[in-house]
C-alpha cells in the first residue's frame, strides 16, 4: 500500500467558495481528519500552500522525514495540497515539511487548522479525533431569550492561567475550572464569563494575544474536550461565554502562519499594510479572498464546535485604520486618499453578517478605541454590523476622575457627565479589563484616593456608578473583591485577601449589586436606548452630586440613583422626582456588611414642593463616597 493515498473531502463546489472567499467552514475540509478510505482507518490531510514546489506530512510516525508522505497538489489552482495517510490516527503528532518555488525557500509549519497541539514549547500539531456530548441542549434553545441587547450583560473577564492555581508552576486543568470557576462565577452572579484567548499561542506574557493555534484550545489546560466540558458547565450554569478573538494580527513565530508557503501566503505583502510596528506581528491581507475564509471559519468554528455565545473581536481600531501607530511615510492612503483600510472594513462587515446569518442568539462585540462612527450598527444601514463596542472614552474618563482627590472633583465633574453625550450613538459596554490593571498603573483599589476607608468607598462607589449608567458592564477579575497588586500573568490572585473584612465586602457587595441589576429592568431593558436614562442634576458640582433615572419598558420600574464622590455626608438632600408614589431605599453601597458607615434612608416622604422641574421632590441623606438606589 502506497505511503499516501490520493483522496479528497473537497467538491468542487466547496474549491469555488474557498477561492471566492465564501467558504466558512473550511475547518471541516482542511486539517487533518481522521476517516476511513477502502476500509482502511487512517488521516486525512489537507493544506492550503499555493507557493509550494512540495509538502510532506512529517512526524514520529515517519521519523520527521520529508519525502516519506508528499501529499498530492490538486489540479484545480487552488493552491490545496492533500492525500490519505494509512495508519495514521488519533494523537500522532505531525507538521507540514514545505519545500517552496519561492528562491527555494523551505518551512515546517504547524497545521493552521490543528484541533490541538503539543503544549508549549512544543510546537507540533496533534491528529484529534474525540467525541464530546454537550449537555447544553436547554441553554441553547433559550439562549436567545438570554443574551440579547435588551438582556443583563455583567461580565466576569477571566484569564485562566492566573485566576487560580494548583500551584505556582501549576495550573488548572478545564475539568477543574468546570468546577471551581463555575461555581464562583455563579455564585458571584454575573451573567457571562469572558475569556482571553484561549486559542493556542506560544509566548506567556502575550497573555494569549499572538495566537499560533486559531483552531486548537490552548493544551495548557487540557485537551480540548475538557474546554468543551467548561463551557458546557457554564451553560449549564445559565452563564453565557465570550471568547476573546484576535482576527487582528499574529507572530512571526517559524511554526506560525508567517512566510507559511515561503511567500506571503496570510499576511499582507506590503510591511505598511502587513507589519505591526507595536506588537511586532503580521497582520493578515484582508484583501485575500482565502485568508477573509480562514477567519470567518475561524470564527464561526468557535461558535459551531464550542457552543461559545459571543466573540470579543480584539484590536479593531488597529484593522481599521493604515496610520494605526504608524508615523507619516510609514503607511499609504486608500483610494480615496484616506486612511482607512477598506479591505479590513469590508471583512469584518463580511465577518458579522455572516455570524448574524449563521447563529441565534449570538453577539460580537468589538474593542475600538477610537470615534469611528457605527461599528454597533446592522451591515444594511452602513455600520460595521458588531452587536457592542467597549466604551474606552467612559472608562478612561471616570478613571481619571476617580483618582482624584475629592476635595478637586467639582472641578471635574464634566469628566463623568461628559459620556451621557455620547452614550447611545453606539450600544457600549463599559469595560473596566485586564488592561486598566497592568504595566504600573496599579490595580482598581490603588488607584483610589484617601486612606483605607475611602479606597473601599471610592471603588465601591466606581461599581456602582457603572451598574447605574447606561450599557453593558465588564469586571477583570480580581476587581471584584478590591485586589490590592496590579494583575500578574504569572501567579494566581490574591484570593487570601479574602480573610479581610475590607475586601470580603467588596466582594460582598459586587455580588449584590449583580443580583440588583437582574432583578430590576429599568437596569438592563434599555441600556442602549436615551429612553433608558434622564438626568435629575448633573450640575452641582460644589457637592459633587450626580443624581440621574434609569428606565426600563414600564415606567412603574423606573429607578432614582444618586452619586456623592466626596467623603462629606449629603444631609437633607432634596431631588425632584417625576412620580407621587412611595419611594424607597433599595440598595446601598454604604452599608455596613459591605465595610460602609451605616448611613442610610429608612423612610422617605414624597413631597408636593417643585424641585428639578418636577412637581414633587423628597429628601434623602447621601452617604459618604457613596451611591444610593430608590424605587
Amino acid at each position: 500500500m502506497p505511503n499516501v493515498i490520493a483522496h479528497s473531502l473537497f467538491s468542487d463546489f466547496d474549491i469555488n467558495l474557498f477561492k471566492s472567499g465564501k467558504h466558512y467552514r473550511l475547518y471541516e475540509k482542511l486539517g487533518s481528519h481522521v476517516i476511513e478510505v477502502n476500509g482502511v482507518k487512517g488521516t486525512y490531510f489537507a493544506v492550503w500552500a499555493p507557493t509550494a514546489r512540495t509538502v510532506s506530512v512529517v512526524g514520529n510516525f515517519n521519523d520527521w522525514s520529508d519525502g516519506v508522505h508528499e501529499l498530492n497538489v490538486r489540479w484545480d489552482q487552488s493552491g490545496i495540497w492533500e492525500g490519505f495517510l494509512p495508519n495514521v490516527g488519533h494523537g500522532e503528532i505531525y507538521k507540514y515539511k514545505i519545500y517552496s518555488n519561492n528562491h527555494g525557500a523551505v518551512t515546517e509549519k504547524a497545521d493552521p487548522f490543528a484541533r490541538y497541539c503539543e503544549h508549549p514549547p512544543r510546537t507540533a500539531s496533534v491528529v484529534w479525533d474525540k467525541e464530546y456530548t454537550w449537555e447544553d441542549k436547554k441553554w441553547m434553545g433559550y439562549r436567545k431569550e438570554k443574551n440579547g441587547l435588551d438582556k443583563p450583560y455583567s461580565v466576569y473577564e477571566v484569564h485562566l492561567g492566573s485566576w487560580k492555581k494548583k500551584s505556582e508552576n501549576e495550573f488548572l486543568s478545564y475539568a477543574e475550572l468546570a468546577d471551581d470557576l463555575v461555581s464562583y462565577v455563579k455564585e458571584m452572579g454575573f451573567t457571562h464569563v469572558e475569556f482571553m484567548p484561549i486559542m493556542e499561542y506560544p509566548y506567556d506574557p502575550s497573555w494569549g494575544y499572538q495566537l499560533t493555534g486559531y483552531f486548537a484550545p490552548t493544551s495548557r489546560f487540557g485537551e480540548p474536550e475538557g474546554f468543551k466540558l467548561l463551557i458546557d458547565k457554564f451553560h449549564q450554569n445559565d452563564i453565557g461565554v465570550i471568547l476573546d478573538w484576535v482576527p487582528s494580527h499574529f507572530p512571526e513565530d517559524a511554526h506560525g502562519l508567517g512566510f507559511f508557503d515561503g511567500s506571503h501566503l496570510y499576511e499582507h505583502p506590503d510591511r505598511r499594510k502587513g507589519y505591526h510596528p507595536d506588537w511586532k506581528s503580521l497582520i493578515f491581507n484582508y484583501g485575500r479572498n482565502e485568508v477573509r475564509a480562514f477567519l470567518i471559519s475561524n470564527a464561526l468554528f468557535w461558535l459551531d464546535q464550542f457552543h461559545a455565545d459571543a466573540l470579543r473581536v480584539d484590536a479593531v481600531a488597529s484593522m481599521i485604520y493604515l496610520d494605526y501607530s504608524r508615523e507619516d511615510g510609514e503607511w499609504e492612503p486608500n483610494m480615496y486618499g484616506n486612511n482607512e483600510n477598506l479591505e479590513a472594513l469590508s471583512f469584518i462587515r463580511e465577518l458579522n453578517q455572516t455570524v448574524y446569518e449563521n447563529f441565534e442568539g449570538v453577539q460580537t462585540i468589538a474593542e475600538e478605541s477610537t470615534a469611528f462612527t457605527g461599528v454597533s450598527k446592522p451591515v444594511n444601514y452602513g455600520g460595521l454590523g458588531f452587536g457592542m463596542k467597549w466604551m474606552m472614552g467612559w472608562m478612561h474618563d471616570t478613571l481619571e476622575y476617580f483618582k482624584k482627590e475629592p476635595v478637586y472633583r467639582k472641578h471635574h465633574q464634566n469628566d463623568l457627565s461628559f459620556s451621557m453625550t455620547y452614550a447611545f450613538t453606539e450600544n457600549f459596554m463599559l469595560p473596566f479589563s485586564h488592561d486598566e490593571v497592568v504595566y504600573g498603573k496599579q490595580s482598581l483599589l490603588y488607584r483610589m484616593p484617601g486612606d483605607e476607608w475611602q479606597r473601599f468607598a471610592n471603588l465601591r462607589l466606581l461599581f456602582g456608578y457603572m451598574y447605574t449608567h447606561p450599557g453593558a458592564n465588564l469586571i477583570f477579575m480580581g476587581g471584584e473583591f478590591g485586589q490590592s497588586s496590579e494583575w500578574n500573568f504569572q501567579q494566581s490572585l490574591d484570593w487570601h485577601l479574602l480573610q479581610y473584612d475590607v475586601h470580603s465586602g467588596v466582594q460582598s457587595f459586587v455580588k449584590d449589586l449583580n443580583k440588583l441589576y437582574k432583578e430590576y429592568p429599568a437596569l438592563y431593558e434599555k441600556q442602549f436606548s436615551p429612553d433608558g436614562f434622564q438626568w435629575i442634576d448633573y450640575g452641582d458640582h460644589e457637592n459633587s452630586v450626580l443624581t440621574y433615572i434609569r428606565r426600563g419598558h414600564d415606567t412603574k420600574n423606573d429607578i432614582f440613583i444618586a452619586c456623592n464622590f466626596t467623603p462629606v455626608v449629603r444631609e437633607n438632600y432634596r431631588i425632584g422626582i417625576p412620580k407621587k408614589n412611595k419611594i424607597k431605599e433599595i440598595f446601598n453601597s454604604d452599608a455596613k456588611k459591605y465595610g460602609g458607615s451605616g448611613i442610610s434612608n429608612s423612610a422617605v416622604k414624597v413631597q408636593k414642593k417643585k424641585w428639578h422641574a418636577y412637581e414633587q421632590s423628597i429628601e434623602i441623606t447621601i452617604p459618604p463616597l457613596g451611591i444610593v438606589i430608590f424605587q
